[in-house]
């Protein structure tokens, strides 16, 4: 974690710019690292450590609800809790399998990014060897259209190192210990960035 903490930092920052500017953050990887881009969104999405009620972050939803759906505004109270918009891009099975298939395998993810991204938003690529085509080419996509690009990957780092605007690259050359070291990395990320928003004073 140390080794990675000035990267770790820069990224949060993105981050947090992005959200407060009103962008979501994308995230995309293959595999094990599909996985977790999947589990960074859960913990973005909805409460990760801190309490994110909606009268308290979300006082006109629950105004709106008051309005329309008075039988129901103490049960979306209860439960809804605020979000951090977040989109995994590995989980669109049906697009993901008809592009694959009718047009390029390798552009799966870099399609959705032209089709929901927008300059301000962030894209979270994550590959342990830095030389995956579709995430490059995601990465790619996203330069073009202003989007900021954040990414974890291994020692080496490969493409996806020089194409990042801030790359973490932990010290471990195989995949499942470059997948291992991630997971505390991006914990750390998503405490940071939820105390960021849900922190209070």
């Amino acid at each position: 974690m140390e080794i990675c903490r000035g990267s770790l930092f820069a990224m949060i920052d993105i981050i947090c710019k992005s959200y407060r500017g009103g962008g979501k953050l994308m995230t995309c990887g293959n595999g094990g690292s599909a996985a977790d881009a999947m589990h960074i969104v859960g913990e973005l999405m909805k409460g990760f450590l801190l309490p994110r009620k909606i009268e308290d972050f979300n006082p006109e939803f629950v105004k709106r609800a008051q309005e329309l759906f008075p039988a129901d505004v103490e049960y979306f109270k209860a439960n809804l809790q605020s979000a951090l918009p977040a989109v995994s891009l590995v989980g669109e099975t049906s697009l993901i399998t008809a592009f694959g298939n009718d047009v390029m395998p390798n552009l799966i993810f870099a399609q959705q990014i032209f089709g929901i991204g927008r300059r301000g938003d962030v894209l979270l690529a994550i590959s342990t060897s830095g030389n995956s085509d579709n995430v490059l080419f995601s990465v790619e996509v996203a330069k073009i259209m202003g989007i900021k690009v954040v990414a974890m990957t291994g020692r080496r780092g490969g493409r996806l190192r020089h194409l990042s605007d801030v790359s973490i690259c932990v010290p471990a050359d195989s995949s499942h210990t470059i997948q291992e070291f991630h997971l505390p990395i991006y914990h750390m990320l998503c405490l940071a960035v939820e105390n960021e928003f849900f922190g209070g004073d």
